[in-house]
């Protein structure tokens, strides 16, 4: 009878055991099917832009695109070309070069909600292998890779930058929408649309009224 009895306390027991451990593992198939997927380094989209440092030097407004399209043909930019587009605003300059011509440019802009803007437009235009956007201030940003400039600012901030061009390698061709240089006379002035466009290259020798 004692025998029995300590036998059919060992079966319960086991069977006790082996539905807890049965409930255990569904719980934890449960949970791993609600679990939400981990987000890899592939499928996470990167921040591209912070806060902005401090306010534009202009205000937005994008160049018309017969001026862009006359803009990129004076300069004759190529595949070979660097493009950096200063004040880039929804990326039009750059992306157009990048989509008629292979040239591999760069736009600077500070303003986060632009930089978004021109990633977007990269993205359906095709062209994200050949261009990119940095959330920079144009005074503090390096444009040594340019061959090309292009610009669509203030007489003011021209004038400001222009030091800083004129120390790029000779040759380099500086485009501008509307507004010149100074006593830095354009090798070309053209009108498209009612729209004026200026031209220079950047000489081997800087004149001495420009030093």
């Amino acid at each position: 009878m004692f025998q029995k009895m300590l036998l059919l306390l060992i079966t319960g027991v086991s069977v006790t055991t082996l539905g807890i451990t049965g409930c255990t593992a569904q719980q934890q198939d449960s949970a791993a099917e609600v679990q939400p997927p981990v987000l890899t380094s592939q499928t996470e989209t990167p921040t591209t832009t912070q806060p902005q440092e401090r306010p534009g030097d202009v205000p937005y407004v994008p160049t018309p695109q017969p001026v862009v399209d006359a803009m990129l043909q004076v300069a004759k930019v190529g595949k070979n070309d660097v493009l950096y587009d200063l004040g880039s605003g929804d990326g039009r300059i750059v992306v157009t070069a990048a989509q008629k011509y292979g040239t591999r440019g760069v736009g600077i802009d500070i303003s986060p909600e632009r930089i978004q803007e021109a990633n977007a437009n990269a993205q359906k235009a095709g062209v994200t292998d050949l261009v990119e956007f940095r959330q920079q201030d144009l005074f503090k940003t390096d444009l040594s890779q340019a061959t090309v400039i292009t610009l669509y600012l203030l007489p003011e901030v021209n004038l400001r930058l222009r030091p800083e061009l004129l120390k790029l390698k000779p040759g380099t061709r500086i485009v501008s929408h509307a507004f010149d240089m100074g006593d830095w006379k354009p090798q070309q002035t053209l009108q498209v649309d009612g729209k004026t466009i200026y031209y220079w290259v950047v000489p081997q020798e800087i004149p001495a009224n420009l030093r």
